[in-house]
């Protein structure tokens, strides 16, 4: 953790030796009584806690908070809902590099049981997306949605902004050459592990979406998502 990041609720209560955050301190960093270390809070701000007492239960801490951190980059995804080891990649991943919406959505040639997962189902993608930002030393955490249809997610985005889908097949341009026009936010379609049906690149480009390529190489989903993220914020000069 480059980051340990705590919800607003906890920041008045003992840290429990059990929760991990605690063994990070005591058994990685090292903290002592009176050692800083770098904390945020969920959305807020960052800034410094250092430990003020412990006992056979938890660590009591106290904070001095900065600034926050700017907002996320208007990045917003819709992924074809992948199985629940790629999804834990991509939440960590992604809201590492900063994008401020994921949505995971059902698809033609998808496998619809995923939804179901564990992984939603008990909220541990959360710690996946805490995973990530605390690597990246942020506090701002993506928003995420899981289960829609990719129509259902389609229909209902708002009018405006960049609108663009990865595509094996039928891409018009190669990602690297797309030329940027406006800055409202960008929207970026990427399908799962079998891509894209033919009905649903007619619903994409009938929707404004622009259908783009990554070269001739199949990628896997994560793979394909990191290297789009990272190339639509250089070409917008984010990075």
């Amino acid at each position: 953790m480059n980051l340990i990041l705590f919800d607003p609720a906890e920041l008045d209560r003992p840290l429990l030796r059990e929760d991990a955050r605690a063994r990070h301190l005591l058994e990685v960093l090292r903290c002592g009584a009176g050692v800083r270390f770098d904390a945020g809070v969920v959305n807020g701000p960052r800034g410094k806690g250092w430990i003020t007492g412990e006992d056979a239960t938890g660590l009591r801490l106290a904070f001095e908070w900065g600034a926050p951190p700017p907002p996320i980059d208007p990045i917003d995804l819709i992924l074809g809902l992948p199985r629940p080891q790629t999804a834990r990649r991509l939440l960590r991943e992604l809201a590492s590099l900063g994008v401020r919406r994921m949505d995971f959505v059902r698809t033609e040639k998808g496998e619809p049981s995923y939804a179901g997962s564990r992984l939603w189902s008990t909220g541990e993608w959360r710690r996946h997306l805490r995973d990530g930002v605390e690597q990246a030393f942020c506090t701002r955490l993506p928003a995420v949605e899981w289960g829609r249809a990719l129509p259902e997610a389609v229909g209902g985005a708002p009018a405006g902004g960049i609108r663009l889908a990865l595509d094996n097949y039928e891409a018009v341009v190669p990602l690297s050459r797309w030329r940027p026009e406006g800055w409202e936010g960008v929207r970026l379609a990427i399908g799962g592990e079998r891509g894209w049906s033919g009905e649903e690149r007619d619903l994409l480009r009938a929707a404004g979406y622009c259908l783009v390529g990554l070269g001739e190489r199949v990628l896997r989903q994560e793979t394909a998502a990191l290297a789009a993220v990272v190339m639509v914020k250089v070409r917008l000069g984010w990075i």
